[in-house]
């Protein structure tokens, strides 16, 4: 039954009914569906303790001339036996669940003055018939549809000794008759709870320390095939300072590669991580003086800005040191092909010197252009993503001491970016993007590969 409840819980239209647009999407193994639905109910006892709530009615014979009152009384279950499952999918979002297992069943045999505790092994076979539907908002419908049972076999012992066939026949008519309408309400009921859990590991608001949270949110009906199930989560960003941003609308399920053995693949689309990068990499702009406590290589860069002086500069020579400012100019862009992931990000330099009465002037103003290697991890359910610097372009903005060219700063600015605003960039990006605790699967050691547009999480 524990099987019954994992595999059917993820039975699914082959044809999704799509909610918004996902950015994360999973493949999960049927085997990995069966583990949560197991640790939900046998570790809670949940199923358990719904079958021992059942009460099975009385077995009663009159007495007559020829035979004496006979009761069997207080018929509990007690224990359940893992079963053997088998599953059909059936066209139109059905699927025929097969199952058999053994039930305990406990009580108290009447036939004389004294009392005799009774013990009844029950085999059966359940197919249970369901269809999912009803996509909205996070959830769906599941509609029982059916339940069919058969009593396979039935063991009955006694602490005094063997009953006589007459009360083995009686005993397994009774059940075959009372069985069908105690334990079918009873799978359905559970299936809801199991179906509920797992909807929770999917439709979850996390936290992304200080700076927001993202929601994830199941996006459309799951899809179960031969070996796995797919399920599609959108995603909301929701920085702290207000609002909320999606991944463009309009783009397509990602193309997740196959299960190969896996227990889960994640696909997060290069849209949804757009949405997450700029809410992490968010830093106050640094403000420094050139000096090798900061930057090992200051005094060379100093010499190359003041060599781009022009002679004759009516407004030099410069003081020195310099200062220097470094801003985000706009929000950073995450590119996705095989094997390779790089963050574009715009930055504005400012170069300036306090003169002597109190003014400033701006040695150089410059647009920035920085190609930065990602290097993407997983830890503690995190997506962890480590910049490094690759290269950077510049474009010279101003000058107020007549610069015009600035090919010559390149090396020296890669230094400087490299030393003093990658670090903090990555600060900021320690806190991780977090990931959705589907079905409580362990993200350790997953193994990470980018793809083109989508990055892939292997566990």
């Amino acid at each position: 039954m524990l099987k019954l409840l994992g595999i059917v819980l993820f039975c699914g239209l082959l044809t999704p009914v799509q909610g918004p647009d996902p950015g994360a999407s999973f493949l999960v193994s049927r085997g990995e569906i069966v583990n949560f639905v197991a640790e939900t109910l046998v570790k809670n006892g949940l199923l358990l303790e719904n079958l021992k709530a059942i009460k099975i009615p009385d077995i009663v014979r009159e007495g007559s001339l020829l035979s004496a009152l006979l009761k069997i009384t207080g018929l509990h279950i007690v224990d359940m036996q893992l079963p053997v499952v088998s599953l059909e999918l059936l066209p139109s979002a059905e699927c025929r669940v097969r199952v058999y297992s053994k039930l305990e069943i406990q009580g108290d045999y009447l036939f004389g003055a004294v009392p005799d505790p009774i013990d009844i092994f029950a085999a059966v076979n359940i197919t249970v018939k369901l269809r999912i539907a009803d996509y909205s908002s996070g959830t769906y419908q599941v509609v029982f549809e059916d339940c069919h049972f058969v009593l396979v076999s039935i063991d009955i012992s006694l602490l005094s000794g063997l009953l006589p066939v007459s009360v083995n026949n009686l005993v397994s008519s009774t059940l075959r008759n009372t069985l069908p309408s105690l334990l079918c309400p009873v799978l359905y009921a559970v299936f809801n709870f199991v179906k509920t859990h797992a909807e929770s590991t999917m439709n979850m608001v996390l936290q992304v320390g200080a700076v927001g949270s993202i929601e994830y949110q199941l996006a459309s009906l799951p899809l179960l095939f031969e070996q796995h199930t797919r399920l599609d989560l959108s995603t909301l960003v929701q920085p702290a300072e207000g609002g909320s941003v999606a991944p463009a609308a309009g783009s397509a399920p990602a193309a997740l590669p196959p299960l190969r053995g896996n227990v889960l693949n994640l696909g997060l689309t290069e849209a949804f991580l757009n949405t997450a990068l700029p809410m992490l990499a968010q830093i106050q702009r640094q403000v420094f003086a050139f000096s090798p406590d900061v930057v090992s290589e200051a005094p060379q860069l100093t010499d190359a800005i003041l060599a781009l002086i022009p002679p004759g500069c009516s407004r030099c020579p410069v003081s020195t040191p310099l200062s220097i400012v470094i801003t985000e100019a706009g929000a950073p862009v995450i590119a996705l092909e095989a094997n390779k992931a790089t963050v574009k990000l715009p930055v504005r330099i400012l170069v300036f010197t306090n003169l002597a009465d109190g003014t400033v002037l701006t040695v150089l103003a410059l647009e920035a252009d920085l190609a930065l290697n990602a290097d993407i991890s997983v830890s503690d359910d995190h997506l962890l993503i480590e910049a490094s610097l690759d290269s950077v372009a510049l474009v010279l903005e101003s000058s107020d001491v007549g610069i015009v060219h600035v090919s010559d700063l390149v090396r020296p600015m890669h230094n400087l970016l490299e030393e003093a605003y990658v670090p903090p960039l990555n600060e900021a990006l320690r806190v991780g993007i977090p990931l959705p605790k589907l079905m409580n699967i362990d993200f350790t050691g997953a193994v990470v590969q980018s793809l083109e547009d989508l990055l892939v999480l292997y566990v």
